[in-house]
């Protein structure tokens, strides 16, 4: 019995991820104004179906609890019409960017008359791996399909009912629009086998995306067969250079620490130049202790911070997710950025500097995805940087690096215009 629920696993799986690459090949042809009407129609469905989608919530959060789910993790899986509407405003904003599926990124005239054109191509079939936010799926969906993919969502077993119902209607708009029905499949089995069954499958599949947990997101880079787009974690660093302005230090730490605690560019890490340490740290350390976030620092941070607890060498690697913040006092720069790469993700780091030199050295240096200058961590975000509704974050250098939007969902070829042109 158990090997033919896994041959009907690999039919099924073999089935969505064959539907998704002919569904691909027609969505690459259709052309922007349908995407936009599919993704206007969508809004206004969710807008019109708002009681529906609660109703299938209500089952997801009736089963949250068996889940072993947080309050936290809860909160971010219930649906309000609030929420639903802002899914809606957010496949709207899609709607409104720019496509860049045919864009000529550069053209080159050859001297014996050749036309070369680098134009932007859609990637083709995206599998995307997610847990439980049901707006996500919208989300992934909008980006997709706005930049030619078809894509494939997985979402968490505690979304199911939820990510169900948005996506009966997503089919519904692509139906009145005459998108291709399979453009966007969610896979229907919370077997976590699946998940497997199609990171094999790279004569279908294009790209993975896996955005959750560290766990899931290395079982995916370990199995997949196809290119992956991703960040294992975020370990995101302020430092507050000797030339810093503390008053503006203060609220960027604090924004960059406390805004939300539990997201990847969320700071976890405090680096301070022992020329403003003094005054700096007890600030600091008072105003996060207010918001009950504990410091781990080194022999200096617990002496100019009393609450302070001493740090290890872990601590200094950390993405705690929650309200810790590790601490280390540094003699120069030079340091700050040694200390930063050595135990950084290679997500976001942030200086907080008046001086135009320094801040120039860091931006070169500091080897990360996102560098801030005089801005909190948490701007390291698709939305805040005009992208629109982003997939997720890559810490990798190819092909995408940073929030990934509609560009980098695709690809490019170069098209060649001759007149009879032969090689000699």
């Amino acid at each position: 019995m158990a090997v033919a629920a896994e041959l009907d696993l690999d039919r099924y799986c073999a089935d969505v991820a064959a539907r998704a690459k002919r569904a691909s090949a027609r969505l690459a042809l259709i052309k922007t104004p349908v995407k936009d009407q599919w993704l206007r129609r969508s809004a206004e469905l969710l807008r019109e179906h708002v009681s529906q989608i609660e109703q299938a919530n209500a089952l997801d959060l009736a089963a949250a609890p068996g889940y072993g789910l947080t309050d936290a993790a809860i909160d971010r899986l219930r649906l309000t019409p609030k929420r639903v509407e802002e899914i809606a405003v957010g496949l709207e904003q899609v709607a409104q960017l720019t496509d860049p599926v045919g864009e000529v990124m550069r053209s080159t005239k050859r001297p014996n008359g050749l036309r070369i054109d680098k134009v932007r191509v859609p990637l083709g079939v995206v599998f995307f791996i997610y847990e439980s936010r049901p707006n996500v799926t919208a989300d992934a969906a909008a980006i997709c399909v706005k930049s030619g993919n078809a894509v494939i969502l997985r979402g968490g077993k505690e979304a199911i009912h939820s990510s169900q119902a948005i996506v009966d209607l997503l089919h519904e708009a692509s139906e009145e629009v005459g998108l291709p029905a399979d453009a966007v499949q969610l896979v229907n089995t919370t077997d976590r086998a699946a998940v497997g069954k199609f990171l094999a499958m790279p004569q279908y599949i294009d790209l993975a995306i896996p955005r959750g947990g560290e766990g899931l997101i290395r079982r995916v880079a370990a199995e997949a067969k196809m290119p992956v787009i991703k960040h294992f974690t975020g370990n995101c660093h302020v430092y507050v250079d000797a030339a810093a302005d503390l008053d503006m230090a203060r609220e960027i730490v604090l924004n960059s620490k406390c805004q939300r605690m539990g997201v990847c560019n969320a700071a976890e890490s405090l680096v301070v130049h022992a020329d403003v340490a003094g005054e700096f740290l007890p600030l600091i350390g008072r105003a996060l202790a207010e918001r009950g976030v504990e410091i781990r620092g080194d022999e200096r941070t617990c002496e100019l911070v009393p609450e302070a607890n001493p740090a290890s060498d872990a601590d200094y690697a950390a993405e705690f997710l929650g309200p810790v913040i590790s601490s280390r006092v540094v003699g120069s720069l030079n340091e700050a950025v040694e200390h930063i790469n050595r135990y950084g993700s290679q997500h976001t780091d942030a200086i907080v500097t008046g001086n135009a030199k320094a801040s120039r050295e860091f931006v070169e240096r500091v080897d990360s995805s996102a560098v801030m200058v005089n801005a909190s961590t948490r701007f390291n975000d698709g939305g805040q940087f005009g992208l629109g509704a982003e997939i997720g974050i890559s810490t990798d250098k190819f092909h995408a690096r940073g929030p990934c939007g509609l560009e980098e969902l695709t690809s490019y070829k170069y098209v060649v215009y001759g007149d009879g042109q032969v090689r000699e």
